[in-house]
Formats: C-alpha cells, sequence, structure tokens
C-alpha cells in the first residue's frame, strides 16, 4: 500500500476519488442543498463543489449522502434570482438544475458501491455568498457546453482550454512563502500526480523549498517541500510523454513525496536541474548497472534491487497503469510445510506467466500464428491498474470504486484466495498478472477485510472477507514473512536474473521476446505508438485511454543478458586464469612488462613502435548506446574508465573480467575523461557546461565543476592543475588541491587563468612537463601558451574546419594535429612553422604517436599507421564498424585501447 502511506493531509469526506477519469475539480463554495416538501423547506450546509464534468455536494452533516450530478446528465442549469417582497425578508438567487440521475455517494458515511437514482429531478443549492451566484452559474453553463459535445476529442480540448485559462488567470501566492528571505527561481502551471487523479495548480521553487499551490486549494492552500531534505529525483513518462518528476525526501521508501506532471517538458528539465543542484549525490549516478553491481555481490537483497529496477523502469506508486512489478516466486500453495530447499516449490522465472502451462502456451501459440499483424500471444498484460487494485481493494475500496465507476467486481472475481489466485494464472485464458511489491512486504492489511467493507457474497453463500492464505501459512502476517524469505532464498537468488531479462532486459524485445514467448500486444511497449501523430483526437484519447488502462511494459533496462547473482553456493567456484584477458596486460605488475614504472626505458617505447604494426584485438565490448569519447585507465590497471555521447561514464573492471558500473551525471553527452594521479578519481567533460568528478571507491559523483557557458570539449590534469576547454571558446585553468578522500566542494576550485580563443576550442593537451599547452578550435586554429605565465607564444590557422585531436610529441618539439579537412599536419614549437602535411583518404578522429610514426583512429573505423618520414600509411588494421573516436595506449606502449562510433569497446596487445 506504498501510496496509501502518504500522510493525510485532509479529514474531509470528499476525495479526488469521486470524481471522473480525467476530470478535474475547479473551485468550491459553501452552500445549501435546498428542498421543499409540504411548503416547508430543508436547508442541508455542505460544500458545493465545481467540476470539469460533474457538480458535487459533500454534506457537513456526516450521515447525508455525497450528490454528485454529471453535468451531461443535466437538462438544465440556470440561475434563478428571488424577487424581494417588501414585506418579506429578502430571498437570495440560486442554482437551479434539472437533470435526469443523481448519484448518491456514501450513504451514512459508509464506503460502498454508488448508488444511482435515474429519472427526471430537479436540484437547487443556495451559495452562501449569493453575490457568486450568477458566476457559478456562467461557469458550470461553459462546462455543460463541453460535456455535451458530440466528440470526446473536443470535450477534452475545450475542458483543456477553460483548466489553462484558470491557470493562466492566477499565480503562485509567495505570502505562502516559508520565509521573506527565499528567492523564487521559477513558477509554471503543474498538476500533482496521484493514483487515477490529478489536481492542477502552480509550482515555485525557490533557494530553499519546492511549493506546490492547488487551483483549489485541496487538500491545503500549500505543499512544501525543503530542497535540502530531497535526496532522489527521477524524470518520468506520464500518459507516454516525458512530463514527470518525482521527488523523494527518503532514500529507500518506495513512496515518493510528491509526483508532478508539466505540460512542457523544458519546465520539467530546468526544475528537475535546479533540485539536482542540491544533491550530495546526483540521483542520476544510480544506474541500472550500479544497482546490478551491488546487487550482485550481495550489498542489495532481492527485494531491494527490484524496487530500484522499477524505480529506473518508470515504475511509480502514483501511477496504477505504470505500478512496481515483482514475480510470483513461488509454486506451491497446497502443501502444509513451505520446503524451500525444494526447486519443486519454486516457479520457473525464466518464464513469463503465460509459458508456464504449457497445454495454455500451446493454444495461445496456435491463436499467435493464424493471427495478422501486430501479432501478440498473450491479449492481456502482466501489470495494469485493475489488477493492482485487484490485490489492494481491501485497502483502496475508493479506488477501485473510482476504476470501475462505482463498483466493485463480482465477488467471486475478486482476490480471495492466494492458491487459487495463482491457479487461474496459471489456467485462465486470459490471466497473467504478476505481483505486486506488498506481497513482499510487512504491511499485512492489503490481505485482510479489517475495514468490514461490503464486498459482496460469492455463490457458495460465504461473504468476501480476509484473503485466504496457503496452508503453510498460519496466518496473513506469516505468510508475508515466509513470502519474504522465499524471494530471498537460494534458489530465487540463482535464478532472478531470468525474470529480470523478461520484464526489464534483453528479452523483453524483438527476437528473443518471441524465443522466450514473452510477446505482448504492441501498444504496451515504450515506443509502440506516437499518439502525438494520431490527427483524429477522438482516436488518439481512445488509443491513451486503452494504453493506461490496459497496462504497459517497463522501460527496457538492459539489452545483453544479465548475470548471475554471486551467491554463498559460488563462493567456492575457482576460475582459471585467461590467458587472452586485455585487462591483465593493463597493470604495470603484469608477467610481459615490468612491475616498477620507474624502470620504464625509452628503449622498451622504441622497440614497442617498432612493431606496432603486430597490434591484435584481444577483446571488444559493446558497453555503451552512442560513440565512445574517452578512454581512463587506473594506473594499476584494475579499471578501465569509458566515456560517450549517451552520456555515460562506464566502468570495465580487471578483477571481474566485465563491464560493472555506468554512471550519468546528466541527460548530455560526455565529451572526456581523464585519470587524476590518486588512481581514485575519475573526471569528466560534458556537452552541460560542466565537469564532474567521479569518486571510484565511493562510486559516486564527488563534486562538480560548473565553469563554462557552453560545452566542456577536453581536458588536461598537471601539478594539481585542472585545464578545460569549451565551445565557449575559452581555455581555463583551474587551482584543484585535490584530495580524492575529503568531502571535496567546488568552492576550492579556483581560476587561475582564462586563455581567449576566437572561436569554440575543441581540443587541448599538455607537453610531457606540463610547461607548454596547445590548443586547437573550430575554426582551424592552433594555439600554443605558456603554462606559467599563460601568455600566447604561437598561433597557426593550419587546418580548415574543427580540429579534431593535437599531442605534442614526447621530446615537446612538435605538435601533430588532426582535422575535419582530413589533414594531419605537424607545427614546429619554437617557429609556429607547419613543417609536414598530409591529405589523408579520410578524416582521422585521433591517434597517438612517438615523433615519427603515428597510430591514428580513422573514419572507416580501421586503425591506420603512418610514417611521418614518407608521409604514407604503412598499414591498416580493421577495428570498428564506424569512425574510431577515442584511443588510449599504456606507458609501455605495448596496450592500446579503442573506442569507436558503433559504441565498441576494443583491447589490442601487442604480440612479440
Amino acid at each position: 500500500m506504498a501510496f496509501l502511506k502518504r500522510k493525510e493531509r485532509t479529514k474531509e469526506r470528499f476525495s479526488l476519488l469521486l470524481l471522473d477519469l480525467e476530470e478535474y475539480y475547479f473551485e468550491q463554495h459553501t452552500a445549501y442543498h435546498v428542498t421543499t416538501c409540504s411548503k416547508n423547506e430543508r436547508k442541508v450546509r455542505g460544500s458545493f463543489k465545481v467540476c470539469s464534468r460533474s457538480v458535487i455536494f459533500d454534506p457537513e452533516d456526516v450521515s447525508e449522502p455525497i450528490l454528485k450530478i454529471p453535468l451531461r446528465d443535466c437538462k438544465k442549469i440556470e440561475f434563478v434570482e428571488r424577487e424581494s417582497n417588501p414585506f418579506n425578508d429578502p430571498r437570495p438567487s440560486v442554482i437551479s438544475i434539472s437533470c435526469v440521475q443523481a448519484i448518491y455517494i456514501k450513504e451514512s458515511n459508509v464506503i460502498a458501491p454508488y448508488r444511482n437514482e435515474r429519472g427526471a429531478k430537479k436540484v437547487t443549492f443556495q451559495l452562501e455568498d449569493w453575490s457568486k451566484t450568477e458566476d457559478v452559474v456562467q461557469t458550470f453553463l461553459q462546462l455543460h457546453r463541453a460535456s455535451c459535445l458530440e466528440k470526446l476529442g473536443d470535450q477534452t480540448a475545450m475542458i483543456a482550454a477553460i483548466l489553462q485559462s484558470r491557470l493562466a488567470r492566477s499565480s503562485f501566492d509567495k505570502n505562502c512563502f516559508q520565509s521573506v528571505a527565499e528567492k523564487p527561481h521559477m513558477e509554471c502551471a503543474v498538476e500533482m500526480v496521484l493514483p487515477l487523479v490529478s489536481n492542477p495548480g502552480h509550482i515555485c521553487i525557490t533557494n530553499g523549498s519546492l511549493y506546490f499551490q492547488p487551483l483549489n486549494g485541496y487538500p491545503e492552500q500549500v505543499i512544501q517541500i525543503r530542497l535540502h531534505k530531497v535526496r532522489r529525483i527521477y524524470k518520468r513518462r506520464h500518459g507516454l510523454r516525458p512530463l514527470g518528476l518525482e521527488v523523494f525526501c527518503t532514500e529507500n521508501d518506495f513512496c515518493s513525496d510528491i509526483y508532478l506532471k508539466f505540460y512542457k517538458t523544458a519546465d520539467r528539465d530546468e526544475i528537475y536541474y535546479y533540485i539536482a543542484t542540491f544533491l550530495e549525490n546526483h540521483v542520476t549516478e544510480h544506474t541500472a548497472e550500479s544497482y546490478m553491481l551491488q546487487w550482485q555481490r550481495g550489498h542489495l537483497s532481492n527485494y531491494q534491487y527490484l524496487l530500484h529496477l522499477n524505480n529506473l523502469a518508470d515504475r511509480s506508486c502514483n501511477d496504477l497503469s505504470q505500478y512496481p512489478v515483482f514475480p510470483w516466486v513461488l509454486a506451491d500453495y497446497s502443501s502444509p510445510q513451505l520446503d524451500l530447499t525444494n526447486e519443486a516449490t519454486f516457479r520457473d522465472l525464466s518464464k513469463p506467466v503465460g509459458a508456464l502451462n504449457k497445454e495454455r502456451l500451446d493454444r495461445l501459440l496456435s491463436r499467435y500464428r493464424g493471427m495478422p499483424e501486430p501479432r501478440f500471444m498473450f491479449g492481456s498484460h502482466y501489470s495494469s491498474p485493475g489488477y493492482v487494485l485487484f490485490y489492494l481493494v481491501r485497502v483502496a475500496p475508493e479506488h477501485m470504486l473510482c476504476l470501475q465507476n462505482g463498483r466493485y467486481d463480482h465477488p467471486d472475481r475478486m482476490f480471495n484466495s492466494i492458491g487459487d489466485t495463482w491457479k487461474n494464472c496459471l489456467d485462465g485464458a486470459t490471466d497473467f498478472k504478476e505481483l505486486i511489491p506488498e506481497f513482499y512486504g510487512n504491511d499485512c492489511s492489503f490481505l485482510e477485510n479489517k475495514r468490514n467493507l461490503g464486498l459482496g457474497r460469492r455463490q457458495n453463500g460465504s461473504l468476501v472477507g480476509d484473503v485466504v492464505v496457503p496452508p503453510w501459512a498460519s496466518d496473513t502476517s506469516d505468510f508475508l514473512q515466509k513470502h519474504k524469505t522465499a524471494l530471498e532464498s537460494q534458489y530465487v537468488s540463482e535464478h532472478l536474473h531470468e525474470w529480470i531479462d523478461l520484464v526489464f532486459g534483453f528479452k523483453q524485445r524483438g527476437s528473443e521476446a518471441l524465443a522466450a514467448h514473452n510477446v505482448f500486444h504492441p501498444l504496451t511497449y515504450e515506443g509502440g505508438v506516437d499518439c502525438d501523430s494520431i490527427e483524429d483526437p477522438d482516436e488518439r484519447i481512445a488509443m491513451l485511454t486503452q494504453i493506461l488502462e490496459f497496462g504497459q511494459t517497463p522501460k527496457q533496462l538492459f539489452t545483453t543478458p544479465h548475470p548471475q547473482r554471486i551467491t554463498p553456493r559460488f563462493h567456492n567456484m575457482t576460475r582459471s586464469p585467461s590467458s587472452n584477458s586485455p585487462v591483465s596486460d593493463l597493470s604495470p605488475a603484469s608477467q610481459s612488462e615490468d612491475s616498477s614504472f620507474e624502470d620504464l626505458t625509452e628503449e622498451s617505447r622504441k622497440l614497442s613502435w617498432a612493431n606496432i604494426g603486430n597490434l591484435k584485438p584481444i577483446s571488444s565490448h559493446k558497453i555503451h548506446k552512442e560513440a565512445v569519447s574517452g578512454i581512463a585507465v587506473t594506473r594499476d590497471g584494475a579499471a578501465i574508465f569509458s566515456t560517450s555521447q549517451d552520456s555515460t561514464l562506464k566502468m570495465f573492471s580487471k578483477e571481474l573480467k566485465d563491464f560493472q558500473r555506468s554512471m550519468s551525471f546528466s541527460n548530455m553527452a560526455l565529451s572526456s575523461c581523464l585519470m587524476l594521479a590518486d588512481g581514485k578519481t575519475v573526471v569528466c567533460s560534458s556537452w552541460d557546461n560542466n565537469v564532474y568528478f567521479y569518486s571510484i571507491p565511493y562510486g559516486r559523483r564527488q563534486d562538480t565543476l560548473m565553469g563554462h557557458d557552453d560545452a566542456v570539449s577536453d581536458m588536461c590534469w598537471f601539478d594539481e592543475r585542472l585545464y578545460t576547454a569549451s565551445w565557449d571558446s575559452t581555455v581555463k585553468v583551474w587551482k584543484c588541491p585535490y584530495d580524492s578522500s575529503s568531502n571535496h566542494k567546488r568552492s576550492q576550485f579556483e581560476v587561475l587563468a582564462e586563455l581567449e580563443h576566437d572561436a569554440g576550442v575543441n581540443t587541448i593537451g599538455l607537453n610531457p612537463a606540463g610547461t607548454l599547452l596547445v590548443s586547437g578550435c573550430k575554426d582551424g586554429a592552433v594555439s600554443l601558451w605558456d603554462t606559467s605565465s599563460y601568455t600566447l607564444l604561437q598561433q597557426v590557422h593550419c587546418h580548415m574546419g574543427t580540429i579534431h585531436h593535437m599531442a605534442f610529441s614526447p621530446d615537446s618539439r612538435h605538435v601533430l594535429s588532426v582535422g575535419a579537412d582530413s589533414c594531419m599536419k605537424v607545427t614546429d614549437v619554437q617557429t609556429g612553422m607547419v613543417i609536414s602535411s598530409v591529405k589523408a583518404e579520410e578524416e582521422q578522429r585521433c591517434f597517438c604517436w612517438d615523433g615519427n610514426s603515428v597510430l591514428c583512429g580513422g573514419g572507416s573505423g580501421d586503425l591506420l599507421l603512418w610514417d611521418l618520414l614518407s608521409n604514407t600509411v604503412t598499414q591498416r588494421i580493421p577495428a570498428h564498424s564506424g569512425a574510431v573516436t577515442a584511443m588510449w595506449m599504456s606507458e609501455l606502449c605495448s596496450t592500446v585501447i579503442t573506442g569507436g562510433e558503433d559504441r565498441q569497446i576494443v583491447f589490442w596487445k601487442l604480440q612479440s
């Protein structure tokens, strides 16, 4: 009952759940429901609520029912002005409504199915503030016209226009600020999203708090969240569009503090990034891969890991069409004792629910083969609003009544028995549902009818009461305890990755899904339909409603097989060391290389370069979704980091010989990365104008340097000084006394110099001694700078177009540059003269060189070995299927790592 744990903000009987789906509550007035019987007038005082599709009257006397009149059922709404008789007291004007249906809710203050009273009826309301009567009537007449339009699309459009007009005419009341010292940063119209309903209003974010002020003042005038208490924020899809934002003030609680739907994605993103600046540990660092690593090593329980995956896959307790999904893990609901050492006790987690019964699957596959496109195996989903409330009806009855037009389901179709529900999921023709997190929680109230709800009488004569638990559980509490134990059991820990592959992973879509019999209706998948491209508004709304009610498949988090958990059983397994492991070659302590960097000689480097044509690929790994932009390796070779235009920093672990971590600092591309001398910190530059410091031991962003007005394109580090190049036409030099063990803060970054250029700077490089800096610009200019005085020594316009990469020769006498003009040029440092120029057949994007020979990454994807003395290509080595975009070479020049536009990382070893 995650969404029911939210603090009660009001004691009113009224709830937004009394509205229809997609309906808005606009305003309320204190009023009287006036009835006349035998010339006696009876007045019942209460709250008169103006809603987009109905009139709702909530009496103060809780023994009286709440009255709801749908506007579509109104025949006449009029303002009746009572004339004043000079001999009598003046009588106020009233609102008179003639309708053909009235709905009575919570009669005798009991939650029960609604009572619909059909037939012509006249209802009269008198506002306590008479002066507003005519305005309220005009509002209802406008909403009545919208409700009576023939097409649903036209109704929705007109109501949306009325809502936007109301929002535009109002604004956030800044008198609600907690402190007069608060400075507003941004204000915009939003909707607060709750299960099945949403509430429009305004948010205002200041330097201290996030405020939401409902348009209708319900459930309170303003909701405040202090920014220093925010721990996590997530962008969400809402209604299939990237408009949602969910804010959590706790690390582990699954229920958020507020879920907002924006009307513009740009507004959502601005608020997101503003709040993110207040977070110590930016939420986007919590990636599926980082959680996977923690889970594999036993730092997260199965339950915690599944919650995190649901969260990352856009599942939220505030959105019943995307409610968190958990697996059935047991198959035994009939034995007197639960045996968790017997594999037969457990469900086969490698198959979706619909494939667990072979006979049923054969029938479904037979239908599938004869089905026209688009084909699907299962006509219903494993998670939908109806299924969620099927499980939760005992604690969320008003949600069920809201979803089902004021009715409960048939008593025999309700959640009566855990064993019967599992049996129906195995045998039922259209029942393939999984479970929800509550089945593995601590609160058993969803299994008990503690509120004595009248849920109906079954055909066998028994009343629907508590859920019947299996024989092996003494009561509902015992069931939850044993069920939680089963989720964390050895068997489930060893097989949970198979279920993750189906729901969140590589078997969710495509040929793997087909092979796993895991194909649902196309509309359930993210991107399955573009509702915005449907021109007919009726068709678009019908399509959207169908998708939201049918259920949605989680966002795909993994595109390769999910690794198995490292459980105690596997700890004794031995691994034979791989002679082909590329990572072992990265460490200076490897057998083929001297264990001391101090003993490295120039002769060994020369020998490596003499044999550089003998580079052989050892292994390749496709770990990014866009082009690789940078590679960095720890000094001991234990970890390899790569950045990409997909905005992620990823780590390859020497210990596990596999890709292990993924971090994302924003939604913008990362342009480069470098390793600090301490071997514990990776620095990444980003197109979002920032530089990020990532702590390897702590596995999180340690600091952010916000230093430029445009994308940061490249970086260098030398002797506690960081050089950052940017498309804002500057190179900045920062003093960064960096201690990876300290809680380093951005206030310690000091700008030592700002080197101005005439165009955006795309690449920079330092000579080995750190005394000279070279920069390459988008206009083709090469600039040489003295790093002690920060003065410009030389500037040469030697390329036509952007310079991709440049580097000093080992003796610092020359600079080699490659650019978009496919030219490779050598510039003399002392004179600024271009002493060598060669036009290649293709663009060279990156390189390593020893002053005479160059190992280039070409636009074709090949590695090209150039001899600068003859200006010829001496060897071409096939490497990538797209341009080579990043290259790293070890100190001894015997190991190379390349990255490309094909999203691959390739490890190379020099064969002797």
